[in-house]
């Protein structure tokens, strides 16, 4: 799955907006920090930095994935740490999960 297929995803199944713009708009304003969610753009910045993305073209594997975002997961389960950051990262990691079910699933029809 690519990146831009995948935060279109979590764009449309999750109640937060991860799309802020288009897919390379996104990703670009998540790096510079002027992403309309900060916590979102954590996420994306962390999914392109730990599995090597670096265009919405980049394909991505589900370990790889969730792998990504192991340390902003770890970052939101301290004590001191915001509990929507903790319930967002957490509905991110089970919405990733989701999707590639369902291209898994889709992948088997056909």
């Amino acid at each position: 799955m690519t990146l831009e297929r995948l935060l279109a995803y979590l764009d449309r199944h999750l109640d937060h907006r991860f799309l802020d713009g288009g897919a390379a708009a996104t990703l670009a304003k998540a790096r510079a920090g002027t992403h309309c969610d900060p916590i979102a753009a954590e996420i994306l910045a962390a999914l392109m930095d730990g599995a090597g993305a670096d265009s919405p073209g980049t394909e991505l594997d589900r370990a790889s994935a969730v792998k990504a975002i192991g340390p902003i997961r770890l970052k939101y389960m301290h004590d001191d740490a915001p509990v929507e950051g903790f319930r967002l990262v957490e509905k991110t990691v089970v919405t990733i999960d989701a999707a590639y079910n369902e291209e898994a699933l889709a992948a088997r029809k056909h």
